[in-house]
């Protein structure tokens, strides 16, 4: 069987306000994951995992613009720098959403969107242009917030699903278990095709995120 292209995007707030611990987990918790992420697309050998990174701060800019095959992905450490322009990644990805250049024949993409602070741009222009095309209604949505100062209605928002919630992420334990689940289960779920359709407009099938727990021992930011 033909291999099926996955596109897994990584939207990472990279603005003044991760400065420090917050940051340096991040970067570890993804070079971890991405490890798990080539057994999910082993164990799925009819879909092509795909990664991509875009971070947004003062403006939004590709980390990993090209599509690079998960086997080939090396993670480069992402630094902050700026405010939180949410919008325009958000713009950025709708780009990628038509078709072309997102090929007719994918499978459900993955938009994973990690963010510790309050969008500082029009954030819902950019998930209006997310939302007008059928690649991005078609999404896998997962959102992470980092911290208590996380907007979560603005990710709540982005998940465009209210059986869906934000995955909380108050310590350091908590971000790399949100990252390596948001780098797996998602995943699985996209590399799912769509029962009886090959409607890019399709809704993906609900997927329940966990609850990630924590302890007293762990540094809360």
């Amino acid at each position: 069987m033909a291999n099926r292209p996955v596109h897994f995007i990584w939207l990472l707030d990279c603005s003044y306000s991760m400065l420090g611990e917050k940051i340096g987990q991040l970067n570890y918790a993804i070079r971890e994951a991405i490890p798990e992420m080539r057994s999910v697309a082993h164990d799925n050998p009819a879909a092509q995992l795909l990664l991509r990174t875009i971070t947004f701060s003062t403006t939004a800019r590709w980390h990993h613009k090209d599509p690079v095959a998960v086997d080939d992905f090396t993670w480069q450490d992402v630094q902050p720098d700026g405010t939180t322009n949410l919008g325009e990644a958000l713009h950025l990805v709708a780009g990628e959403l038509r078709t072309p250049p997102m090929p007719e024949r994918a499978l459900k993409p993955v938009i994973a969107l990690v963010s510790d602070g309050v969008p500082t741009d029009d954030w819902r222009a950019g998930l209006k242009a997310i939302d007008a095309t059928p690649w991005g209604r078609k999404a896998v949505r997962v959102a992470i917030a980092i911290g208590a100062d996380a907007d979560r209605s603005v990710l709540q928002e982005f998940l465009a699903n209210p059986e869906l919630r934000p995955l909380d992420a108050n310590s350091p334990k908590q971000l790399a278990a949100a990252i390596r689940w948001a780098s797996t289960a998602a995943v699985k779920a996209a590399s799912q095709p769509v029962a009886g359709s090959n409607d890019p407009g399709a809704k993906p099938a609900p997927y329940a995120p966990p609850v990630l727990a924590d302890d007293d021992e762990d540094d809360v930011w």
